[in-house]
This record gives structure tokens, C-alpha cells and sequence, in this order.
């Protein structure tokens, strides 16, 4: 059950009075914003920059105060970063669009009666070095598990709630008394990414937003008249804010085969022409209008109490704003339709191309070339991949089965010594502990042997754990099987480019 997060110790007028000396303050200096933060901003995180920098030009607290008292927050217990970020650490932030129906005129869209459900989906994954992104849409119809979660219920109670098996990914939220933090959970199990935090909106979200920022620009390739949305528009381009807004992002039977999958290139094109609209126009440089986007945003948000308050999402939106938007990457999940319905109504996950663009996420492999490659002519791990290697007879192992695959260390060691003549490889049964990755740990005088094995399984330069001291004797380097291991003679090393649609927040596209 959401709870407000702040205290509403001001009044808005006295913060929109600050606000208005701001605007004075800044006209009379006409200074501008500098053109990197401009060029850097996010959909979801422009709110929080907006209060961020209207705070900082009018001095501050009355406007912290204010719109801490906005905020929402729901306590997802011992889930996600305790912390706001981790450095030198990837960051994955779910954004969830619930289809509740609360506000004015909400009402006359789809079930008025809804809980909310997870309707709209999108998992944000920072790359460690923050230099890009990808937002990755999990369609609402997906055919997946839910585990069982542990939720927060209305009277301040804990509840454990039972998962379910093959049911739509949707209901992993508001069904059954779900709350944000088993939408988390489904996620980690789904794409084997932990999350950090969660921010989640309803249908107000997209009307204030989009009003907040004089409206977002669209393209439609055809005339669309969709009785369900309200959406009823020309082909061509348009500017839509409010209640336009919304039905623009909702409708789904103005594309050509009326899906979800439709729905959600729609909305994807208009997050990135959102992110657009506020970079080219005067939005960041002017107090006044910061204001009205900083007091939407705060307003709309729910978020986990992590990041409930300014303070926090402000240390949140430094470093989300450090990407430029040419290396935000629109994805959606890739899936096909599903096999058990005659008539196909909903979808599961592709079994080959799923897993392709899930492994890059995890080895936090950018979907955008050109910093992909600036990112791997960075990369000091990678040079460890790099030099002589030693004969096979000479690799001397100790596996040990941190994975899911029961025996994986014995099967390991069957195939190093009867396919690859790794005869020095020992089984040493399970792990202390289970392990996401797999990890290679070695002294520095057994690097030869390091990068052979490397070679041999296709270990990525992140697995390669080299020590700071000799190995003495016949001591043998430590190789842990992790959650990615998937079998003996399967690379384990993720793929570096995969031919799925992609968009970039940077470019316009059409809606068709």
C-alpha cells in the first residue's frame, strides 16, 4: 500500500513563490543551462532533475519540503539496493505503468474497477560505466512464473503470497495483494537481473507529464480512430499532451494486428520523443517550467523507500543524466506467440533470442555500437584475454558447481579431459555457496593457463579473477560455476550484438 514519503511542511504557494524568484533571478542573468545536461536527460528521471535544478536556483528548502510531501513510497522489504547506487556497479531500475484507474476521468478507461496490474513494463539497465543504456519493455501479456513474494497488505500486515505457474506477467502485480516488490521478484527470476529500485505510475503520470512539458511530439504513418483509447487522429505528425497523451499510449487497436507488442513500440517512441521534447526546447532553462515538471513528477511517482525522498533521487538522477540519449537503447523482450493456444492471445518468451539479449544485459553489454566499442577499448579486463597460453596438458583446475545444473562440475571436468585434454581438472563438488557467475581465480604466474581454459569455455574477461600472489607447487587455479553455466561445451561468454528491433531515444520514428 503506497505511503506518502515526506512531510507536507510547506504550502505550494510559498513554493511556487520561490519558484517565481528563481525565474526573476534567472532572467536577469540569462544564464543557460550547459549543453551536456541538456543533451542528457531521461523520461522518468526529468521530474528529478527538474526539482534538482529548480531547488538549486531558488535556494531550496522550502521546494524540498514541498515536494518530499508529493512523494509516495512502499516498503518492498529486505529487496533491491538498500543504497541509492552502487559504484562501479551496473543499476537496474524497474519502471512500472499500472492501469489503475484513479483521478479525474480515469474512470471511462478499460476495468474502472482495476487494483492496478503491472500493464506497462520497463526494465532500465545503467551500464556500470554509465556511458549507456537499455530499456528493455516486458510485454503485460507474457506467459511466465510468478514466485511466491512476500507483500506489505493495506492494515500494515506481511503477507506471503503463493506464486503461480504459466500465468500473464501482468498479474504480478495487484493480484492476490501483490505489491511492486514481487513485480521485482518476477523480474530477477525471468531475466536474472537483480533490481535495484522500482518507480511506478498510473494514468495520471502520462497526462500531467505531458502537459508539465508543453506537450509531446508523435508521428503516426496512418489515421488512427480507436474507439477504446479515444485516440482519434490524422496520419502525420502531431503534438499530444493530457488526455491525448494517454490514449496515444494506451490505444492498441489503431496498429495493424491490434496487440500489446504494437502498444508497445507506441510507447516507446513516445518516451524517446518525450526525452526529445524536454533536451530541444526551454524546459531545463527555465525555473518556472521546471517547477510545474518537478511537481508533476514528484506527484506521480511511487516509489521504494530507498528513494523516497529528494535528497535521494537527486543522487539517482546524477547518475542516471550522465548518458547521453544516442546511447539509450529501446528493446522489448524478445517472444513469440504462445503454443498452447489455438488463437495466440498471449506470448512466451523466444528460447533463442531471449536468452542472447538477456546474456548481454547480464555481461552489461551495451546494444549500442559506438559505445560498446568505446567501452571494450577501455576495458583493463580485457586485456587479460590477451597473451600466450599454455598447452592443455599444462592447465591444472579445481571445478567447483556453483550453478543450477546438478553435477555440472563433474560434467565439466568429463568434457575438459576427454575433449579438450585437460587432464590436471578436479572435481570438487558443490560450491560453498550458490553464484550468479561464473568466476575463474587464478595466481599471476598461471595466466597462460587462465587464458587457455578461457579460450577453451568461452569465459568473458569479467570472469577472469586474477590474484595479487604466485601459486606455489601444484597448486591449481579455482573455477566456480555459476547461474550462467549451461552446460559443458556452451560458451559461457554472452553474445556482443543481436539481430532484434531496436530504437534510440535520440531518433524519431513513426508509429504504424
Amino acid at each position: 500500500m503506497p505511503r506518502q514519503g515526506g512531510r507536507r511542511s510547506s504550502s505550494g504557494t510559498r513554493a511556487q513563490e520561490a519558484a517565481a524568484a528563481a525565474e526573476n533571478t534567472a532572467g536577469r542573468r540569462k544564464r543557460k543551462a550547459p549543453k551536456t545536461r541538456r543533451k542528457k536527460v531521461l523520461l522518468w528521471t526529468g521530474g528529478v532533475m527538474a526539482f534538482l535544478l529548480v531547488a538549486t536556483t531558488a535556494g531550496g528548502y522550502w521546494l524540498y519540503q514541498h515536494f518530499n510531501g508529493n512523494l509516495s513510497s512502499v516498503d518492498i522489504g529486505d529487496r533491491g539496493n538498500k543504497d541509492v547506487v552502487t559504484a562501479n556497479a551496473p543499476l537496474n531500475i524497474l519502471i512500472i505503468g499500472t492501469d489503475k484507474r484513479t483521478g479525474k476521468g480515469n474512470e471511462g478507461y478499460g476495468d474502472k474497477g482495476s487494483t492496478g496490474h503491472a500493464d506497462t513494463n520497463i526494465l532500465f539497465h545503467v551500464s556500470e560505466d554509465r556511458t549507456n543504456a537499455t530499456a528493455m519493455s516486458i510485454p503485460r501479456d507474457l506467459i511466465t512464473n510468478i514466485p511466491d513474494c512476500k507483500a506489505k497488505q493495506t492494515d500494515g500486515s506481511e503477507k506471503t503470497i503463493p506464486g503461480t505457474q504459466n500465468v500473464r506477467f501482468n498479474t504480478s502485480l495487484g493480484q492476490d495483494g501483490r505489491d511492486p516488490g514481487c513485480t521485482m521478484d518476477t523480474v530477477k527470476e525471468l531475466t536474472g537481473l537483480s533490481v535495484d529500485h522500482f518507480m511506478m505510475v498510473d494514468f495520471n503520470a502520462v497526462k500531467t507529464l505531458s502537459t508539465a512539458v508543453g506537450g509531446v511530439d508523435i508521428c503516426l504513418a496512418h489515421a488512427v480512430k480507436d474507439d477504446k483509447s479515444h485516440l482519434d487522429l490524422p496520419a502525420g505528425p502531431h503534438n499530444v499532451q493530457g488526455e491525448e497523451a494517454l490514449a496515444f499510449v494506451r490505444t492498441r487497436h489503431a496498429y495493424a494486428n491490434g496487440s500489446d507488442l504494437d502498444r508497445i513500440k507506441g510507447q516507446q517512441q513516445f518516451l524517446g520523443s518525450m526525452v526529445r521534447e524536454m533536451k530541444s526546447n526551454d524546459t531545463l532553462t527555465s525555473p518556472k517550467k521546471l517547477y510545474k515538471l518537478a511537481d508533476a513528477a514528484t506527484k506521480a511517482l511511487t516509489v521504494d523507500s530507498a528513494i523516497d525522498s529528494v535528497p535521494k533521487l537527486t543522487t539517482l538522477a546524477k547518475e542516471l543524466t550522465k548518458i547521453d540519449t544516442k546511447n539509450i537503447t529501446f528493446v522489448t523482450l524478445p517472444v513469440i506467440d504462445n503454443p498452447a493456444e489455438p488463437t495466440p492471445v498471449t506470448v512466451v518468451v523466444d528460447p533463442v533470442k531471449a536468452p542472447q539479449l538477456l546474456s548481454m544485459m547480464q555481461e552489461d553489454t551495451s546494444l549500442t555500437e559506438v559505445a560498446a566499442q568505446k567501452k571494450a577499448a577501455k576495458s583493463k579486463q580485457d586485456a587479460l584475454l590477451k597473451g600466450t597460453k599454455a598447452a592443455a596438458a599444462d592447465v591444472r583446475v579445481d571445478v567447483y558447481n556453483g550453478g543450477e545444473i546438478p553435477g555440472g562440475a563433474q560434467q565439466t571436468v568429463t568434457w575438459l579431459q576427454n575433449n579438450k585434454g585437460v587432464l590436471k581438472s578436479t572435481n570438487k563438488a558443490n560450491a560453498p555457496a550458490k553464484a550468479a557467475k561464473t568466476t575463474l581465480e587464478y595466481a599471476p604466474n598461471q595466466a597462460d593457463q587462465a587464458r587457455a581454459l578461457a579460450e577453451m569455455m568461452g569465459l568473458p574477461a569479467t570472469a577472469m579473477k586474477p590474484g595479487t600472489k604466485d601459486a606455489v607447487g601444484l597448486q591449481a587455479m579455482v573455477l566456480t560455476l555459476g547461474a550462467d553455466f549451461k552446460g559443458a561445451g556452451t560458451p559461457i561468454a554472452g553474445p556482443t550484438k543481436i539481430d532484434i528491433p531496436k530504437a534510440s531515444a535520440d531518433k524519431e520514428v513513426c508509429a504504424k
